[in-house]
């Protein structure tokens, strides 16, 4: 489980193709301090396995369907990552409850600049339209944000300074793809209600 709040901006260093499955090793020398085989890291919001942790830079096997199912396919080296460490007990959860298991994708529709902030709006899935609500929270590129307006085929967010600064979606332009996580509790919710 991760909280979405991206400790390190980091940069794929190698993709080593397998057929089925990609070999992908991305430097970031914060998350990989204190990391061990096994350990989960979430990389722009995918849920991945440390295999292997050296001179700040760890390596985890993606297998085709995350491949196919996420931004992860379109990586290529030198390319920036969002990077968080799952939680632990003593974690303060800053964002909301994230998963790091991507929805589905999207792709930035538009960037509107403000003098302190940024709304980008992201195309949506019609199949995850219906777990988002204005100031509800959404997790793009395992960034926690929080939604400002819901629209039939999109939503916005809004910006600040600092997530412009510390994530990829400071540099993400229109066109560019995204990976979307729904608020896991509106799943369980809408489960129950149809039960």
């Amino acid at each position: 489980m991760f909280t979405g709040i991206v400790e390190e901006l980091g940069s794929v260093v190698a993709l080593e193709d397998q057929g089925d499955a990609v070999r992908l090793t991305v430097r970031g020398p914060e998350v990989t301090s204190d990391a061990g085989l096994g350990d989960s890291i979430s990389v722009n919001g995918c849920c991945l396995t440390v295999v292997s942790n050296e001179d700040g830079a760890f390596t985890a096997d993606v297998m085709r369907e995350t491949l196919d199912k996420t931004s992860l396919g379109a990586l290529v080296p030198g390319a920036r990552v969002n990077l968080e460490r799952a939680v632990t007990p003593a974690t303060r959860l800053g964002g909301h409850i994230v998963q790091g298991h991507v929805d589905g994708t999207g792709t930035v529709v538009s960037r509107t600049p403000s003098e302190h902030w940024e709304v980008v709006e992201v195309s949506l899935p019609a199949d995850l339209e219906r777990y988002l609500v204005p100031k509800g929270s959404i997790t793009v590129d395992g960034i926690s944000l929080t939604v400002v307006e819901v629209r039939p085929d999109s939503f916005t967010v809004s910006l600040i300074p600092e997530t412009l600064a510390r994530t990829t979606l400071g540099a993400r332009q229109p066109g560019e793809t995204v990976n979307l996580e729904v608020d896991v509790i509106a799943k369980y919710v809408e489960k129950m209600v149809k039960q």
